[in-house]
């Protein structure tokens, strides 16, 4: 069984990577941020309350979080292990996990903030069917439109200016002691993340001992 959290800012590619090492090693990929948006599409009273966080560039507040992380894992589908994404963002909630679950290793995605800018205010998503899209390396076949079902892209609503430079300040005041905490009990390795999407997942692996698929 492998276990591993993932750190990184908006645009480091936690997502992407995550689900590369899920699929490969048969391990679950739980991304609290995916949770979040389902309720916030699904117009749930979380989502509304996620709502209005996200859009003020906040971060969701340690009681939520850990309730629907500790929820997701209480349902026991990671025969296997999980790799988690969006979370810990707070030295509480890294007590927490620490407290609660035995991890392999922590991934952190070092990004420079005018790389995560350039990424974040290119990225679109469908208003019909949620596809994503990245204006830098994912454009669509016809501007604006999505390939899949046709609907409008969108920004999302939190990826604007002023709440990115919010959540980038957060960022930044938290991360430092969240790593500093793993350090001390758990394996952090620290990856470069603006190369490519293959060049990065190769040196992660090599970092951990993975093989490539």
């Amino acid at each position: 069984m492998r276990k591993y959290v993932i750190i990184g800012a908006v645009g480091s590619g936690k997502s992407t990577h995550s689900e590369l090492l899920a699929r490969d090693l048969d391990i679950v990929h739980i991304s609290v941020g995916d949770i979040f948006r389902w309720h916030v599409k699904n117009h749930t009273k979380l989502g509304a309350q996620v709502r209005r966080t996200m859009a003020a560039g906040e971060l969701v507040g340690d009681d939520l979080a850990e309730s629907v992380v500790r929820d997701r894992l209480a349902q026991h589908d990671w025969n296997y292990g999980f790799v988690v994404d969006g979370f810990p963002r707070s030295r509480r909630q890294t007590e927490f996990f620490l407290e609660s679950y035995d991890i392999d290793g922590v991934i952190h995605l070092d990004l420079p903030d005018e790389e995560v800018r350039r990424r974040v205010l290119a990225r679109r998503l469908c208003n019909g069917c949620g596809m994503d899209y990245n204006l830098i390396a994912d454009r669509p076949t016809q501007e604006g439109r999505c390939d899949v079902c046709g609907g409008e892209l969108v920004s999302r609503e939190d990826d604007t200016e002023q709440a990115l430079a919010e959540r980038l300040r957060e960022y930044h005041e938290r991360t430092d002691p969240i790593l500093e905490l793993f350090g001390r009990k758990e394996y952090v390795v620290t990856i470069d993340a603006r190369p490519g999407i293959e060049e990065v997942q190769r040196t992660l692996r090599g970092r951990l001992g993975l093989p490539m698929p």
